[in-house]
């Protein structure tokens, strides 16, 4: 078994196991390799109905940006999840633009740090049937201290070095949205949120989840799509057509802060 079936993803089919605890105990994540098929490469065209839109207008509204799971469990070595190799692939570096364009513009009112924490054995999280044996199948074979739970799921170093004063920090308590459960819709409510910037990691999982729940709640969601990531670089592009298509623009990075600028200039 290679490491890269030792996934959160893989474990719906049971393929996580004791060879984790070995493979990653062992040796860490692998290094990926650059790949052509996702990232950047996968940004669709934005769907005809959002070129309707002036995107750098709804841009300057009250704004929240919120990165799910970009934690060290994706992108640091012994990671649970670092073996999909998110580190190699792009969507740290566009994580950190959007952060630093979205500090420069004064109607960015909200910053939240989303944490998605595998490791769900405490009474903290309130769990069906479906959710024990899902959550238990992804660290199965893991046994690892409280310690390297915790740091599994702490911020990653370069996005814990943006992080200020004020910005909310906390973790989905649901399957993939950060609107039940937690402080945000509150937050979002006091702020008079009306627009909302995705980045994070799974790009058809959590990301996916919140947008359909941002648009359900009433919020104009826009998600990063080069900040993302799937579990796989080619499941990339179906994922991101999909968002767009019925959801919410996918954009780039650099869209985002060509967007900012635009409506600052104007």
């Amino acid at each position: 078994m290679n490491e890269s079936t030792l996934t959160r993803r893989r474990a719906f089919l049971g393929t996580a196991g004791a060879a984790a605890a070995t493979l990653l105990g062992a040796s860490g994540a692998r290094a990926a390799s650059p790949s052509t098929d996702g990232g950047i490469h996968a940004i669709p065209e934005l769907a005809a109905q959002w070129k309707e839109l002036d995107l750098a207008e709804i841009l300057s509204r009250p704004a929240a940006y919120c990165s799910v799971s970009q934690n060290k469990s994706c992108y640091d070595e012994g990671g649970v999840q670092a073996a999909e190799g998110h580190r190699q692939r792009g969507s740290l570096e566009a994580t950190v633009k959007v952060v630093q364009a979205a500090r420069s513009a004064k109607n960015f009112v909200s910053f939240n740090w989303i944490g998605y924490e595998v490791f769900r054995n405490g009474s903290g999280y309130p769990k069906n049937d479906f959710d024990r044996v899902q959550f238990a199948s992804w660290t199965k074979g893991l046994n690892w201290s409280k310690e390297q739970m915790a740091r599994d799921n702490e911020l990653v170093g370069e996005l814990r070095a943006l992080v200020q004063p004020g910005d909310n920090e906390f973790n989905e308590r649901a399957l993939q949205t950060a609107f039940i459960g937690t402080q945000m819709p509150l937050e979002l409510s006091r702020k008079k949120v009306e627009v909302i910037v995705l980045t994070g990691i799974h790009l058809d999982w959590c990301i996916e989840g919140n947008t359909r729940l941002a648009r359900d709640n009433g919020y104009l969601p826009i998600v990063v799509g080069d900040a993302c990531g799937c579990q796989k670089p080619e499941q990339e592009k179906a994922a991101m057509e999909r968002i767009n298509n019925f959801f919410a623009p996918v954009i780039s990075a650099d869209s985002f802060v060509k967007l900012l600028g635009a409506r600052a200039q104007a």
